[in-house]
Formats: structure tokens, sequence, C-alpha cells
């Protein structure tokens, strides 16, 4: 298939960051195909982000929406950089599919479907950049420039939360942020930036991403190995079964021929001469008697 399955819009994810409050973006994807396409969104930080709903299926040509919501973190990123990343796995499904019909196996790289991967980063703007109150003529008055530049990038991210209008005191000293001892006690430690850091933590994201993907691989296959350890130890019950059936019943045979073995010798035993061996010699002994005498 030459053009991608999903257009993907915004290509990134915006976030309007405030210490200890939540923040949601909304990513909309269009399918430009004439089939039906099946999406999962996945994220190197499953514990920090939601994602509702990350799974779903689009009709040919028509679009879908997923809000993904930022917990409320209690330190700023240094240089409000994030390295925290998305993926976005998309795949062809069948005619009329719904919701219930995805599986784990129909993202598979392995199962010889056709899968799309788009990664999508992380941006953090600071509420710094919300519309504030100017003084006009004695009054506090919305600087309206900056509001209408505010709303235009909220449309364009399709970031969800609307900044605050003014900005709050314990913003302000956002930068730089300072150690405290509950943060020493606790482990919430700013981490020193180096020049090499930000390429380790995007190394260190990818491999983590990857190691994911391999774990759920494997994890598919191990379910398969299962079943089918399943079916094979079924079918050995059912040899045993079958196999001490007819030992049962050979010992049956063999306690049945016994019997009738031991039966015949008593008889033989009990009985003396056979009866018709008694006739013969009667028959032989009157032939012989009636020879002479005639």
């Amino acid at each position: 298939m030459a053009t991608e399955l999903l257009q993907i819009d915004p290509p990134e994810l915006r976030f309007v960051f405030e210490l200890k409050k939540q923040s949601s973006s909304l990513v909309q994807l269009g399918n430009r195909t004439d089939h039906y396409i099946a999406f999962k969104v996945k994220t190197t930080s499953p514990k920090k982000y939601c994602v509702r709903p990350n799974i779903g299926i689009i009709k040919p040509n028509e679009k879908c929406d997923f809000t993904v919501t930022m917990q409320a973190q209690r330190i700023a990123p240094p240089d409000m950089q994030c390295k925290d990343k998305f993926l976005i796995q998309t795949t062809v499904a069948p005619f009329g599919a719904t919701e219930e019909d995805i599986t784990y196996n129909m993202f598979v790289k392995d199962s010889g479907r056709l899968i799309e991967e788009k990664k999508l980063r992380v941006v953090l703007i600071s509420p710094s950049s919300s519309p504030v109150l100017l003084p006009v003529n004695g009054d506090m008055k919305l600087d309206t420039s900056k509001e209408i530049d505010v709303q235009k990038d909220r449309v364009l991210s399709g970031v969800e939360n609307i900044p605050p209008r003014t900005v709050p005191e314990e913003v302000k000293g956002l930068e730089p942020i300072k150690e405290t001892k509950e943060d020493r006690a606790e482990g919430n430690t700013v981490p020193i930036q180096t020049e090499n850091v930000g390429d380790m933590k995007a190394a260190k994201d990818d491999v983590q991403l990857s190691l994911d993907n391999e774990s759920e691989e494997l994890k598919s296959k191990l379910g398969i190995m299962d079943s089918k350890l399943r079916e094979v130890t079924g079918i050995i019950i059912k040899l045993n079964e079958e196999r001490r059936r007819n030992t049962e019943e050979k010992d049956s045979l063999k306690k049945e021929l016994e019997l009738l073995k031991r039966e015949i010798n008593k008889k033989r035993t009990q009985g003396g001469f056979p009866f018709l061996f008694v006739c013969m010699v009667a028959l032989i002994s009157v032939a012989v008697g009636y020879y002479i005498h005639s």
C-alpha cells in the first residue's frame, strides 16, 4: 500500500505544564484508505499518562479522536524538555470490524500483516505564555492579542486545557528549581544536564519501546505455545485412558481363560472315563461275544 494508512494531527503532543495539575492533549486520526483501520497507542511512560481510547477502529475515509492526559507532576523537567514518546500502531482490519474484534496478534510484526508505526514526541508549554492583565487607564484589562494567539495555538495543537489568565505565584519560581530536603528524602532530585544526557535519554526511550514490543511479542508466542501444550496434554491423557482400558480388558480376558481351563480340568478329573469311550467299549464287547458264539 503506497499511501499511509492514517493522517495524524497534530504531529506532536503539546501539554500546558503546571505543577500539581493535570493537562490533556487531543489527537485526531484520519483514515486515508478505503479499508477499516485498527489502531493502538503505546507510550514509554504508561504510569505518567492516561490514553482514552488506546485502541479503536476507524471506518474508511472517517476520523477518530483520542485524548492523552498527563498526570499531575510535582517537579518540572529541566528546561521544560520532555523525552517521553508515544507510538501509534495501525493495521488493516477486516471489513465491518469493531473494537471487540481487535486482538493483540493484529499488531504482531511476525504475523505477516502490514503494520505502520508513527512516533509522537511530547512538547511542554509554559503557562507563562498565557494572557495576562495589563493596566489601561487605571483599570486592569486583558491583553487580547496574546489571548488570540494562545487560542489559535490551542486549536492547532489540540490542547484541551485552557491556560489560566493570570500567572500563579507558584509558577513564577519554576526556573531554576532548587532541590529541597523533602525532595532529597523522597528521591525527587532534579537530574543534571550534560551535553550527552539528551541523546542518552532518547536512546534509552527507543530501547525501552523496543523492549516493550519484544516483550509483547514474546508473551504472544508463549500464549500460543501454552495453548498447544494444553492440546498435547489432553491427547496424552486420552491415550493413557485408552491404554488403561485395554489393559483392564486384557486382564479380564486372562482371568476368564484361566477360569475356563480350571473348569475343564475339574470335569476331566471328576468324570473318570468319558461316556462315549464306555459306549464304544460296550459295543466292541458285544460284537466280539456275538462273533465267538456264532
